[in-house]
């Protein structure tokens, strides 16, 4: 048997948000949208990985999801001018990574990354 996707899924009560949040902000492409449930995708070529952490480093939440993105920045630039609260971060941490933690609209902890060059 082989895996073919990983799909995590968020309950809430409308997804609006979501698409404003996963697809405004995250520039996820929405693949699938019932009213009921919406779907997002990013690059094909992303591959899905699952972590499982006692701590998130730096004395911080383990996130409930990690966000890779090409630029921080510009991420950072998108939740602050949408009003989201930074809770932790940008910082640049040891092991390699510059982040910042975000939560989204239904109270799930995101850890916003990138690798130091």
């Amino acid at each position: 048997m082989k895996i073919k996707r990983i799909i995590p899924n968020i309950a809430a009560q409308d997804t609006t948000k979501a698409k404003e949040f996963y697809g405004d902000l995250l520039g996820l492409d929405v693949v699938m949208d019932m009213g009921w449930i919406a779907t997002f995708e990013a690059d094909a070529l992303v591959q899905p990985q699952l972590s499982v952490a006692t701590k998130g480093g730096s004395e911080t939440s383990v996130p409930d999801f990690t966000f890779e993105v090409d630029d921080l920045e510009e991420a950072l630039r998108r939740f602050r001018e949408a009003g989201v609260l930074i809770e932790y971060g940008p910082a640049t941490e040891p092991w390699g990574v510059r982040r910042f933690y975000v939560r989204d609209p239904f109270g799930r902890l995101l850890n916003v990354m990138t690798h130091c060059q």
